[in-house]
């Protein structure tokens, strides 16, 4: 990271740009925020802590006019104001981006710029600035692509491009880097220290306490709802802010030593796949093996592929040959999703909400959906309801997943929740064969090293399992062996204890040895 910038000078009351005064937000099953002050300045980039469902995102919410406080007062720029609306937020000056991404999947990249810009903004003029403000900050994105052919990474970066086409006065970015490379966040502090020192204010959400520690001036934590102390995140450690966030010590993955790979449980024998969208990524003759009792992790920029790889996989997208997907020996390339999971796969998507999880469908209706063939669930073809609840309150009290009980929809859990609940749901369920993508994106510091911890102690139980991570630091607490996906193309994997992130960092690009043969080393953004 680069060196912490120092906030603004502090000249007195009327320097705050937003304040907020004993904000209350009420649901019928939680008290998201019970009596919340905050305070940001012009130019202060100021990040806001918690744990999954302390009520950071609903505090958002409230700035950006998505839901009205119960009670409590917001100023803006020292005045009084109700936002009505995110565009009412938009015209005072207020950008957002969501960690649950508000884009239309039918539309493209320019179009869905454009519905959050005052007027008709000329589409051919509008996709060239996006293409200018894409090179310009380091986040690639072709205005043209569909949304719904974008991975979850590429649409973050919509997400983020249309706020800064806003030149928001002040901007929230909800878990800003969740999906982004290294590389990426890099570049996108560089620009968000620009911006402040340009007087544009920023709200931090993140679980990343390493980049809290880097980037922002001054931190607000929330614990259950209320603000349980402020902290400047230079003068503090990692370990120190969670302590702050979670009341406790952070706890810490124990890897051990696998007890030895055995059978092969997934294969993947020349996996070649066009891809539909003439924006996606071809397979190209990929060749893996995960064998029972291991964890084996594929790293990668956004949109080389991991996308087309997880739904041949999953059989989302069905292949011409049966061959090129083999699972616990049997060839699987030309099965339905529920016929390889009826032959011991389980799989969790990058997508929480849609292909995770059906949003307006309960926590319980959201688990028969996948673990239908287990715990007596199903009887002579009859829905056994009451082991359906048994099953998903396990799961919410297992994995501590705060909500409204097996009744909640999905769509009414914060990211980090139902991130854990469909982690849970896919665990308890011991597959033979286990496929996850992004394992703990949008997940606080405590969750993530429970998930992680739960996917080694599945491992140690004999499950082979794939991840499919962005997370370099994710990928080599928990996987045996990493490989590498760019353009397509996978690398050769290699025993995480005898590589680095610097080496896999190197990979990313392309450029792993024998790569050169194939005339397919391309640099990759």
């Amino acid at each position: 990271m680069t060196t912490h910038t120092s906030p603004p000078a502090e000249t007195g009351a009327g320097a705050l740009r937003l304040e907020m005064r004993g904000i209350r937000k009420v649901y019928p099953s939680v008290v998201a925020n019970d009596g919340v002050n905050l305070a940001v300045r012009p130019g202060e980039i100021h990040a806001v802590l918690g744990e999954n469902g302390a009520g950071k995102s609903t505090l958002m919410k409230i700035i950006y006019g998505v839901t009205a406080p119960t009670e409590g007062e917001m100023r803006w720029e020292g005045q009084p104001v109700a936002v009505a609306s995110p565009a009412h937020a938009r015209g005072l000056g207020i950008g957002m981006v969501f960690q649950h991404f508000s884009l239309f999947e039918t539309l493209n990249v320019t179009q869905n710029v454009a519905l959050a810009l005052p007027g008709a903004p000329d589409l051919k003029a509008l996709a060239r600035k996006i293409e200018e403000v894409s090179s310009r900050y380091g986040l690639p994105v072709d205005p043209r692509r569909m949304v719904h052919a974008l991975s979850v990474g590429e649409r973050q970066r919509v997400e983020i491009i249309r706020c800064l086409l806003q030149n928001p006065r002040l901007l929230i970015m909800d878990e800003p880097t969740s999906v982004l490379t290294p590389q990426a966040v890099r570049k996108l502090f560089e620009t968000l220290r620009q911006l402040a020192a340009e007087g544009c204010s920023i709200l931090y959400i993140s679980h990343k306490l390493d980049e809290i520690q880097a980037l922002c001036h001054t931190a607000t934590v929330l614990r259950a709802g209320k603000v349980t102390g402020t902290c400047i995140p230079a003068d503090e450690t990692p370990a120190s802010m969670a302590r702050l966030m979670i009341g406790k010590e952070l706890p810490v993955c124990e890897h051990g030593t696998p007890s030895g790979a055995g059978e092969v449980r997934l294969r993947l024998a020349g996996l070649s796949h066009a891809c539909d969208d003439p924006f996606g990524t071809d397979l190209k003759d990929i060749h893996l093996d995960v064998r029972s009792g291991e964890i084996v992790g594929i790293a990668g920029v956004s949109g080389n592929g991991q996308q087309e790889l997880l739904y041949a996989i999953s059989g989302e997208e069905p292949l011409a040959e049966k061959y090129p997907v083999q699972i616990c020996g049997v060839e699987a390339g030309r099965m339905t999703p529920d016929q390889r999971r009826s032959a011991g796969m389980g799989f969790v998507p990058e997508e929480r909400l849609g292909r995770g999880a059906v949003p307006r469908m309960s926590l319980a209706e959201n688990a028969l959906l996948t673990a239908h063939a287990s715990n007596d669930m199903l009887r002579h073809g009859m829905v056994n309801f009451a082991a359906v609840e048994k099953f998903s309150d396990a799961c919410i009290r297992q994995y501590n997943v705060k909500c409204g009980g097996t009744v909640a929809e999905a769509k009414s859990l914060s990211g980090g929740n139902l991130q854990k609940y469909i982690m849970g749901r896919e665990i308890m369920q011991a597959p033979r064969v286990l496929v996850v993508s992004q394992p703990t994106w949008g997940v606080d510091v405590g969750a993530a090293a429970f998930i992680r911890q739960s996917l080694i102690d599945l491992r140690n139980r004999g499950t082979a399992i794939l991840v499919i991570s962005e997370e370099l630091d994710e990928l080599f607490e928990v996987s045996d062996r990493i490989a590498v996906i760019a353009k397509g193309r996978l690398s050769p994997s290699k025993p995480t204890a005898e590589t680095s992130v610097e080496e896999i960092g190197v990979w990313m690009s392309g450029m792993w040895p024998g790569a050169e043969a194939t005339g397919e080393v391309r640099h990759v953004a």
